[in-house]
């Protein structure tokens, strides 16, 4: 869809994505390696137009990770500004199930916050410390690996 100068849709045209802060009791968070290209993140994924964002997380980190989980909170809303991927991050808590190995993790394990820092581009660890956050929800921009804005 374009405008009449052709150069710009005349709608913006976001993709929206959900991604689970799975926290335990004992303060570590659930996270994967992806397949596709190797990176640690939280679970998550593109959420479907016939879903709520709730049922996107559940279902995307029951995919990712074969773990259940009840939603708690948004803790956090963040914008790839280069890719145009808004991403909605709710806080949850395992309700069951065993980690598994998928066709979209290589890896899943339960890490630290400190972890996190090390593992993770800025972009994606800032996710998993803002669900420990009692500020919460956070919004925030980001070009794919660093933050470019805060709120």
């Amino acid at each position: 869809m374009s405008n009449s100068t052709g150069d710009k849709p005349s709608t913006p045209l976001h993709s929206v994505s959900v991604a689970g802060a799975v926290i335990r009791e004992d303060g570590r968070m659930l996270v994967i390696k992806r397949r596709d290209n190797g990176n640690w993140e939280p679970p998550g994924g593109v959420l479907e137009l016939d879903e709520t964002p709730q049922e996107g997380v559940v279902r995307e980190v029951l995919e990712e990770t074969g773990i259940r989980v009840e939603v708690e909170q948004l803790t956090g809303v963040y914008k790839n500004m280069a890719r145009g991927i808004v991403a909605l991050v709710f806080r949850c808590k395992p309700s069951g199930g065993v980690e598994l190995i998928t066709s979209e993790s290589a890896a899943v394990e339960w890490i630290t916050s400190a972890q996190a820092s090390d593992r993770m581009s800025e972009a994606y660890a800032i996710r998993l410390l803002d669900a420990h956050s009692p500020a919460a929800p956070h919004v925030r921009t980001h070009n794919g690996v660093q933050l470019t804005s805060t709120w």
